[in-house]
């Protein structure tokens, strides 16, 4: 098992990922949320690597909190986080609202494939190696 320091925001834990694509990489900001089936990340940062989430033929259900939402779901390049590059990984494509503090979600799809260990009170990650 590896372990990784989060940053903490109050009582919420954020991490940084990097996002690959035809046309590049980003670095983006992701609150951990085992609330969340799957990884989420902004149209813009999906734009930016070459991918048109309106172009995805998939779609996933998300339920939020004031109601449910069908987005778009698409398959990355590679997804890089906690020492762990994902190819090929699907996420869906939805942006959070402007005063949110991080630019995506990192959901339980991730999370599990990672093997992740979450302590809360120390603000640390464990995952298989």
């Amino acid at each position: 098992m590896k372990r990784y320091s989060l940053h903490r925001i109050g009582n919420l834990l954020a991490l940084r990922a990097a996002v690959f694509g035809k046309q590049g990489v980003r670095v983006v900001r992701l609150l951990v949320d085992t609330g969340s089936t799957y990884t989420i990340l902004p149209d813009e940062v999906l734009y930016s690597i070459g991918l048109d989430p309106s172009s995805s033929n998939e779609r996933a259900r998300l339920i939020t909190g004031s109601g449910y939402l069908i987005a778009p779901r698409l398959e990355v390049q590679k997804f890089s986080c906690l020492g762990h590059v994902a190819e090929n990984f699907k996420v869906v494509a939805h942006t959070l609202p402007p005063d949110s503090f991080v630019d995506g979600l990192l959901g339980m799809d991730f999370l599990s494939l990672v093997k992740a260990i979450i302590n809360v009170e120390s603000g640390e990650i464990e995952v298989a190696l």
